[in-house]
């Protein structure tokens, strides 16, 4: 009896906690999408048009504009893969989350701004007016955003220049001064959109 107690209790704490999440980005013009019926995008086209990427954590955290990517199915998950050069400020809260998102902003100078200027430098979010906000998961995502997908990292690595099998990847790290991507592989756990 006492278990079946702890039981309902427990799915009850569950279901407030969804509920306040949908809650949450309800009150930002946000509604939750099935990223398999609903996501319309060409997933060849789509990373061409910058998107920002975010990691971090409420006590801090970092975006940047990003303009490689892939999405579709890897290991039975709907996957979406991102690239982050080693010398990027956001990089090491990609290292450090188990949680990112990807969102897509209606304001092109949000994209330049974000691409052109470093973390390290000062908060991009606040100098934007940017309002974040965090998923249940706690993952950081800017209010203005018109689509959030929320990941969750399943792969990380670096490219191993001994692994590049033609010119493409040789020249472009020839004289790249950002350093070599690594890869994040997330599980899309999460999209919203308004």
């Amino acid at each position: 009896m006492r278990l079946k107690s702890i039981i309902i209790a427990v799915v009850a704490m569950l279901a407030v906690g969804c509920a306040g999440q949908v809650k949450a980005q309800e009150k930002h013009g946000f509604k939750p999408i099935d990223i398999r019926s609903e996501f319309k995008e060409n997933g060849f086209d789509w990373f061409h048009s910058p998107l920002l990427l975010a990691a971090g954590n409420k006590k801090a955290s970092n975006a940047m504009t990003i303009g490689w990517g892939a999405i579709g199915t890897l290991w039975g998950r709907t996957a979406l893969t991102v690239y982050v050069a080693e010398k990027r400020y956001t990089k090491e809260f990609m290292d450090g989350s188990k949680y990112f998102t990807v969102m897509a902003m209606p304001d092109g100078n949000v994209l330049r701004y974000m691409g052109n200027n470093s973390g390290r430098n000062g908060d991009k979010a606040a100098a934007l007016g940017l309002h974040t906000a965090y998923t249940a998961n706690g993952a950081p995502y800017y209010t203005e955003a018109t689509l959030v997908i929320e990941c969750e990292t399943m792969y990380a690595a670096p490219f191993d220049p001994q692994y590049f099998k033609n010119d493409v990847p040789r020249k472009r790290y020839s004289n790249f001064p950002a350093g070599v991507h690594t890869m994040y592989v997330g599980e899309v756990i999460g999209a919203w959109t308004k």
